[in-house]
């Protein structure tokens, strides 16, 4: 049995490549959530201004890999901090933000989000919202796995310090 994740830690492509490292997803889908179009494209989002953010949205087996640990894993490749930014990426489709599709998701999702307030780790407060998951709508087939087909392009994501982090798991 499977579970959804979603989360939105700027642009979706090293995202995607950070959560399909992680033994127990099934899948990492790059693609749009929270906002007012329905079947947005990358160009409505980006241009349009549709208020959807670029998500990845994980198929996660809980027996092999819990959602607590999907959060660290998301805390990790970014900076909550930013308000519609991250890396060399402005607009609001790059916030912070965590959907969850369950009472439960919810309940960790703060939990996780209060812990890391208070350990002092950053100077600023965290931006990240926590909001109720909402259509999902995949982005085109040129966004999917984009690292994997263009090794060295642009990415946020240290994806050495998620292989670290892993190693941890």
């Amino acid at each position: 049995m499977t579970e959804l994740a979603t989360f939105g830690a700027g642009c979706f492509w090293g995202v995607e490549a950070a959560f399909r490292k992680v033994a127990g997803v099934v899948n990492a889908t790059a693609g749009f959530m929270g906002g007012t179009m329905e079947n947005p494209t990358w160009f409505d989002v980006v241009y349009r201004k549709t208020g959807h953010v670029e998500v990845v949205q994980l198929e996660f087996g809980p027996s092999q890999i819990s959602y607590s640990q999907l959060l660290q894993i998301f805390w990790l490749v970014h900076d909550p901090t930013q308000v519609n930014r991250q890396g060399n990426d402005v607009g609001d489709e790059y916030r912070t933000v965590i959907f969850y599709h369950s009472d439960e998701q919810q309940q960790l999702a703060e939990r996780s989000k209060q812990q890391l307030e208070a350990s002092g780790q950053y100077d600023q407060p965290l931006a990240t919202t926590i909001e109720p998951a909402t259509t999902f709508y995949p982005a085109g087939e040129e966004h999917q796995q984009y690292l994997a087909k263009h090794p060295g392009g642009y990415c946020h994501v240290n994806l050495g310090r998620v292989d670290e982090f892993l190693k941890l798991l």
